[in-house]
Formats: structure tokens, C-alpha cells, sequence
């Protein structure tokens, strides 16, 4: 029976173990790398920050001038014509009156009278001329172009450059945010599915352990040696490790399978890495000034509250006139009127001077979202800063209880060394011993979901503070103590 015991122990590995006899593994770094490099929420969010600023560099061209190249052909119903024919009879009967005017003097007359006859001549040709005018052809088109340059437009320009530029930082913070989210997924989704592996491990080998126990006590019956309520116990004991290899099992796929969705994979590859716990840690102090500089969601409020400003600038800059510098002319023109000019400069300005308050009350309403969103920013300082310190005294707590996990595996271990003589002896029940066994099983996998836990919790602090990339950098530190499933330092 010692031979059992013995062999039930050393069944008992770390994650290690498996991850030999397995297929592909996968380090905690790896695992975060392929998180940002496959995750579809962060790719979309890489060409969020490229429209981003795309749209910062769209605005610089609001400073600039407008040039525009414009053409057009015209066919008209008819030409434009000027007539004057219906003013023939009145300029005869006004020629008339003049000369007969002047005959009545004689001197006059004696001048004029030798060219009377070319005068009338004159008159008579002029008169059966045709009196209209073509001013514009029916057909006819031009090719030009125009130039607007904005001298003052009262500040929108510059209002609509800054808001640009704080939009795109609000798209990288809002990318920065969602990193740091999926690297505190990633901590608690390998992990996860490492301690359901761990699981797995153990409850195969506690079944593997209660099956080889139960064929030595039906031995051990057989020949008298031990009672038959022994026997039945451990087969309700066996019974009960099935089942729990089953969840164990069940549990481990469905985390295996969050991780590939989170890692963006179809295969399911081995945690390596492992789990660990900081003897030390900075005081709560040092996270909570770090959030207020990193931290990516304050950043995003704060930057709401600068393009709150920005907007109420724009609503100011309604109340001045906006000034601009304005050209024109014609390249090339066919049958175009010689009356139009062909070129032309100018400036213009528009000053709105009522418009039912509308201007008053947009610029109030933009001035009152500055100071909402000032107070959601101290909010938000405070609500941080109680999660960091939350997340810290949970931290804090995890490691406290491995400490005393720790103290408990080792009366756990010698309880069991005592069970096991007792038996021998014949001192012990396999009741005895098997509760032994099982209770060491347990407090060493408490010892691993406390490990989980703090690592959990240190992530997500991290995220709080804005410097998940440092996860990596506390798991090789000096500092961090690696737990498995044997370990005991």
C-alpha cells in the first residue's frame, strides 16, 4: 500500500509536465504579441488613428487658398440682341424738325442748303439700316478659373485645426485603452486556461491514483485484510474524481477556446509561462500618480474637455465677420462678349447681425458641456483612484493568502507522511489516507488559484495605472517568485 501512496504523489506535476506531452506552446510574451498583432478590435483602431490623422492633415488645408478650374458651353434659344428699329420714326421726324428748323434762318440756311441733299441722302441710308444688335451669340463658352483666399474668418480655422488634432489624440488614447484591456485578457485568459490544465492534470491522476487503490483494496478484501465499507468508499470517492475530471475538462476547453479568440488563433496552444507572485510591490501611492499621466480613459476625458473648449470658440467666432480675398478669370473664351470683363479681383465679408439668438444660446450651451465635462474629469480622477485602490489591496490580499496556503500545504504534506505510516501499520483507514491524499491535492491547486488571482489582479492594476506593457517586465523581475503546482519556495 506504501507503493500507491508513493505513486499517487509523484503522478502530481505542474503545468510543465503536460506542456511536454502536448502539442505547441506558447510563452506569456508570445501570447500578448499575437493579442495586438491579430486582434481585430486593434486593427481597426490602427486605421482609426491613420483617419485620424488624415483628417488633422485635411484641416491644415483649411488655411490655404481654394483654387478652381471652371468651363462651360451655352447654346441659347436665341441671341441676345438689342433692337432699336422701333426708334427709326422718331429719329426721321427729329432730323426733320432740325433742318427744317435751321432752313427758317437765313444765314443758316445759306450754308446748309448746298448740302441739304447729301444730309438727306445720309438720313435715308442710315434710316434703312437694320437697328439691331447682336450683344451675346446663342452659342458660345468659356474655360476659367477662380481663387478664394480666407483673410479672417474669426477663428474657425484655427478652432477647426486644434479640434482635429485632439481628435486624433483621442483616437490613439482610445487605441492605448483598448491594448492595455486586451493585455490584462490575455494575463487572465492564459492563465486561466494554464490552472484549468493544472486541473485537468490532477484530477487525471487523482482518478488514475483512486483507481489503482480501489484494485488494491478489492485485493485487500478478498483475502479478508480490510472491511467491505472500505472498498465502497473508495469507489464513491473514484466515482466522485470522474466526475470532477469531467468539469475540469469541460472547463479547460471552454477557457482554451477564449484564449484562441482572444489571441485571434484557430489552434490552441500551451501556457509555459509561469504564474508568479511579487514578494514586494510599490506603494499604492506610486499606481495612483501614474494613472493621472497614463492612464488612457482620463486622458480621453481630458481631451473631451479641450474640444469642449474648442466648440465654444466656434460658437464665439460666430459673432465676427468672416473676410475673404477673392480672383477670377477667363483662359480661354469662344464667342464670349467683348462687354464682360475678363478677369476680376476682390475681397468680401459677411457679418451677421441677428438671427433670433441663435448665436447666444449655441455659444451658453457649448460653455455648460466645458463644465460638465470638467466635472466628469474629477470624477473620473476620483473613480480611478478607488479602483487602483481596490485592485491593489486585492492584489495584496492574494499574496497574503499563498503565504498561508503555503503553511497549509506543508501539514498537508506531513499529514499525509503520518496517514501513510498510520496505514501501514494498520494504525489508519483507507478513509484516512485518501482524505489525506485529496486534501493535499486541494490546497496545492488553492495555492495555483491564488497565484491566478494575483496576477489577475496585478494586470488589471497595471491597466488602471495606463502601463500594461510592464506586465512582462514584473514577471522576470528579481522580485517575482514563480508558483507551481509542487513548489513550496
Amino acid at each position: 500500500m506504501k507503493r500507491v501512496v508513493l505513486s499517487f504523489v509523484l503522478l502530481v506535476f505542474s503545468a510543465n509536465v503536460y506542456a511536454q506531452n502536448t502539442g505547441s506552446t506558447i510563452t506569456l510574451e508570445d501570447a500578448m504579441q499575437l493579442a495586438l498583432d491579430g486582434n481585430p478590435t486593434v486593427k481597426a483602431l490602427e486605421y482609426e488613428e491613420k483617419a485620424a490623422k488624415r483628417e488633422r492633415q485635411a484641416a491644415i488645408g483649411l488655411f490655404m487658398p481654394k483654387i478652381n478650374v471652371r468651363g462651360a458651353y451655352t447654346y441659347l434659344g436665341k441671341d441676345i440682341k438689342i433692337d432699336l428699329n422701333n426708334g427709326k420714326g422718331a429719329v426721321s421726324d427729329m432730323a426733320n424738325q432740325t433742318i427744317s428748323t435751321i432752313m427758317q434762318n437765313p444765314t443758316l440756311a445759306g450754308i446748309i442748303q448746298p448740302m441739304l441733299p447729301d444730309i438727306q441722302s445720309g438720313l435715308n441710308s442710315l434710316l434703312g439700316l437694320d437697328w439691331a444688335y447682336t450683344i451675346q451669340n446663342r452659342s458660345f463658352g468659356f474655360v476659367g478659373g477662380d481663387v478664394t483666399m480666407p483673410i479672417f474668418m474669426g477663428g474657425k480655422i484655427i478652432t477647426a485645426n486644434k479640434a482635429a488634432k485632439l481628435n486624433e489624440s483621442a483616437v490613439k488614447e482610445q487605441g492605448s485603452q483598448v491594448r492595455n484591456a486586451l493585455m490584462s485578457e490575455v494575463v487572465e485568459r492564459y492563465f486561466g486556461y494554464a490552472l484549468a490544465l493544472n486541473a485537468v492534470d490532477v484530477r487525471k491522476q487523482v482518478v488514475a491514483g483512486m483507481e489503482q487503490h480501489l484494485r488494491d483494496i478489492e485485493s485487500l478484501e478478498k483475502n479478508g485484510m480490510v472491511a467491505q465499507t472500505e472498498r465502497l468508499y473508495v469507489e464513491y470517492k473514484l466515482n466522485e474524481a470522474r466526475r470532477d475530471l469531467q468539469n475540469a475538462e469541460l472547463q479547460a476547453e471552454t477557457i482554451g477556446n477564449a484564449l484562441c479568440n482572444t489571441l485571434g488563433t484557430d489552434a490552441v496552444s500551451i501556457p509555459v509561462s509561469a504564474m508568479f507572485v511579487l514578494d514586494t510591490v510599490e506603494p499604492l501611492t506610486y499606481y495612483q500618480d501614474i494613472a493621472g499621466d497614463s492612464n488612457p480613459l482620463l486622458e480621453q476625458i481630458d481631451i473631451k474637455r479641450q474640444l469642449a473648449k474648442q466648440n465654444a470658440n466656434l460658437q464665439r467666432a460666430e459673432f465676427f465677420p468672416e473676410i475673404v480675398a477673392m480672383g477670377g478669370g477667363t483662359f480661354y473664351n469662344y464667342q464670349v462678349t467683348n462687354i464682360l470683363p475678363r478677369w476680376a479681383v476682390g475681397v468680401g465679408f459677411s457679418f451677421k447681425i441677428f438671427d433670433g439668438l441663435n448665436r447666444e444660446y449655441k455659444y451658453s450651451a457649448a460653455r455648460n458641456t466645458v463644465r460638465r465635462v470638467e466635472q466628469l474629469k474629477v470624477k473620473a480622477d476620483k473613480d480611478i483612484s478607488v479602483l487602483i485602490e481596490s485592485l491593489y489591496s486585492k492584489m495584496l490580499n492574494y499574496r497574503n493568502q499563498i503565504s498561508s496556503i503555503e503553511s497549509s500545504i506543508a501539514f498537508a504534506e506531513e499529514y499525509l507522511r503520518a496517514k501513510n505510516a498510520a496505514y501501514v501499520e494498520g494504525m489508519a483507514t483507507s478513509t484516512d489516507l485518501i482524505d489525506a491524499e485529496l486534501n493535499l491535492a486541494k490546497v496545492r491547486i488553492e495555492r495555483m488559484q491564488a497565484a491566478y488571482n494575483f496576477d489577475v489582479s496585478l494586470a488589471k492594476l497595471l491597466e488602471a495605472a495606463g502601463i500594461s506593457e510592464e506586465f512582462i517586465g514584473y514577471s522576470r523581475s528579481a522580485n517575482a517568485r514563480h508558483i507551481t503546482y509542487r513548489n513550496n519556495n
